[in-house]
């Protein structure tokens, strides 16, 4: 079988000039913090994914999804390859909450740019591009 890399999208939901980041429990980048987000199912469309995900990771939902930035993210450690593509987002209701203990530690609004440590890889290349949503 031919190993590819997997399509991860990653969710920058913008309210009040923050974003939401979770930190990851109990997959590859435990301990790290990143955008929410998750695998694209065959079939979804990433605006479709962006919604779900965000929905079932944190308990907010979104609106005014669109296209925002693609990573190329290489985990040398977990021999793991994904392209991770970005949506923009703007929150349209509901507060973060732990809906998936077993996936997340806790999650908070982060100014962008502003955040903790350590960060899950594809953040870190996404950031490495100069991306900023709020410009």
């Amino acid at each position: 079988m031919e190993n590819r890399p997997k399509v991860g999208v990653g969710v920058i939901v913008m309210k009040d000039g923050k974003v939401p980041l979770g930190k990851r429990r109990g997959s590859h980048g435990e301990g790290s913090w990143c955008l929410p987000g998750g695998h694209l199912e065959f079939g979804e469309s990433w605006e479709d994914c962006a919604k779900r995900e965000v929905t079932e990771e944190s308990g907010v939902t979104i609106k005014n999804i669109r296209f925002g930035a693609a990573t190329n993210d290489i985990f040398e450690e977990e021999g793991k390859h994904y392209i991770t593509i970005y949506m923009l987002a703007d929150w349209d209701s509901g507060e973060l909450k732990i809906t998936e203990p077993e996936k997340w530690d806790k999650w908070d609004w982060f100014e962008w740019g502003k955040f903790p440590e350590p960060l899950f890889i594809p953040l870190c290349n996404l950031l490495k591009q100069g991306f900023d949503p709020f410009k």
